[in-house]
């Protein structure tokens, strides 16, 4: 979408191996649909050795949310998309903890991005009555004596993924010059002397293979990404690896359970597992409807993609990455121990779990759904082998020819900023020449930061804010707010 705002007359196609766009990663249920922009994720701020908060990763999420947020409502205003509330609505986003050590670190968390704009509005409390009338579900049947605590920021956001995939997809092929292919999978990427690629492709249906000749290719296949991008032959793709890892929400359709929660509420990770793992109890919005959820438990399989193939872990290892692989597993044995006593759990036990965030929880009021697979990325370092790496990854080739994106976690939601990247490595002559406007007109804090900058990330947030249909709070001045939260 990006690429065809910037350059209208230029053709495209899509291959998709699915029967339909968006039934994988993107798919509503196959994520919990959080805007991610750091408000309640805890594992974006870790507590450093000499007791301070690490913000630096939680600032940089939440521009980046920011930027999509931009692309969404410069979208909206094309008519590309036509019904915001279809994708995104306002869900508090909250963090949630328990004990006095947690909630000694949610108390340091709070006050240090209180010195970054993005996070003002966010509201800190240990007061039952308050976390009664945020979330009464978390709270009733609580142990009075126990101690706890929750931020709160009321412009978090709840996306559905698939139908914002969808929706552009669907304005996308009006374009004559888009192709969409469904049923057909890429089978080889090879390297042409004259610097483009030809793309070989099998047409599921009739099975039929043919191929078609590109300046820029781009994988972003999710889970089968990296399997394209080690038949691309490009040497920047040794080494990299993946680890597949599933998961399992406990869902509720129980309407008075539902009205009684109105927020994303993320907790703590457990020792060694994945951030995707953290537990949070969550309100949804799909297709109109609102849910609830809890998770995600962790499951494994050797499969890449849900519809996958149980041989793609181990088609994806080769001479330069077995190695690092090995190695990643070894040193992350605390997650190998967590991902295996997940495995061990059943429904009862996913219960227990849950009533530590919901203690009046009944067995009977939810149900076990699958959810997605994600691969988590796993990168030979030349100094330290091999890493396991929590995020999302851009390989590109040298001549910005070819761009892969691998990686989880927060992916989409910064899927606008990371294809700006894409942009600027691969067309870095058209992005610091004829489409540096675009680019401004599109994204207008373009090359900016928001961050302490008050008067641009109010004026960025009430114009995506009022584009979106979402909830516009104005930012403060950190010392009007000072005194506020004292007294408080």
């Amino acid at each position: 979408t990006l690429l065809k705002d910037l350059d209208p007359q230029g053709s495209m196609e899509i291959f998709e191996k699915l029967d339909a766009v968006a039934m994988e990663s993107s798919a509503a249920w196959n994520n919990a649909g959080t805007g991610h922009s750091a408000f309640c994720e805890l594992n974006y701020t870790p507590e450093l050795k000499d007791g301070s908060i690490e913000t630096k990763k939680a600032v940089a999420i939440n521009e980046q949310f920011e930027v999509s947020k931009q692309f969404w409502a410069y979208q909206v205003g094309q008519k590309t998309l036509l019904n915001p509330p279809s994708f995104i609505n306002n869900v508090p986003h909250m963090s949630f903890v328990m004990g006095a050590a947690d909630v000694a670190y949610l108390k340091k968390r709070h006050a240090a991005l209180q010195h970054h704009s993005l996070f003002r509005g966010m509201e800190y409390s240990e007061d039952p009555a308050v976390l009664k009338q945020w979330v009464p579900l978390m709270m009733e049947g609580r142990d009075p004596s126990e101690k706890v605590a929750a931020t709160r920021m009321e412009i978090g956001t709840d996306v559905n993924f698939g139908t914002l995939t969808t929706s552009l997809i669907s304005s996308l092929i009006t374009n004559k010059k888009v192709l969409l292919h469904t049923s057909h999978e890429v089978q080889d990427l090879v390297r042409n002397e004259d610097a483009t690629w030809t793309v070989v492709v099998k047409n599921l249906l009739d099975n039929k293979v043919s191929s078609v000749r590109a300046k820029f290719v781009f994988i972003g296949a999710g889970g089968g990404a990296l399997r394209l991008l080690e038949k691309s032959g490009i040497p920047e793709a040794k080494g990299f690896g993946g680890v597949p890892v599933g998961g399992e929400w406990l869902v509720t359709n129980n309407p008075a359970l539902i009205e009684r929660h109105q927020a994303k509420a993320y907790g703590k990770a457990s020792v060694g597992s994945p951030p995707m793992s953290v537990p949070h109890l969550d309100t949804r919005v799909i297709e109109g409807k609102k849910a609830l959820l809890f998770g995600p438990f962790a499951t494994f399989s050797t499969k890449f993609l849900k519809q996958g193939s149980l041989w793609d872990l181990f088609g994806s290892l080769n001479t330069g990455n077995i190695i690092p692989m090995m190695q990643a597993g070894w040193d992350n044995i605390s997650l190998v121990k967590y991902l295996i006593g997940q495995l061990l759990m059943d429904k009862e036990q996913k219960m227990a779990t849950l009533r530590d965030y919901f203690p009046n929880a009944k067995s009977e009021d939810w149900k076990i759904e699958i959810a997605g697979q994600r691969v988590q990325i796993v990168k030979n370092d030349l100094e330290e082998g091999g890493l396991l790496q929590f995020g999302t990854e851009i390989v590109s080739s040298a001549d910005g020819s070819m761009v892969a994106l691998l990686g989880a976690s927060p992916g989409a939601s910064t899927a606008a900023p990371i294809m700006l990247k894409v942009v600027e490595k691969s067309f870095a002559d058209k992005a610091n020449g004829v489409w540096a406007r675009k680019l401004r007109e599109i994204i207008p804090s373009y090359g900016m930061k928001l961050n302490n900058n008050l008067e641009l990330t109010n004026k960025i947030r009430e114009m995506t804010s009022k584009a979106l249909q979402l909830k516009f709070i104005k930012v403060l001045p950190e010392a009007e707010v000072q005194p506020k939260q004292a007294a408080n």
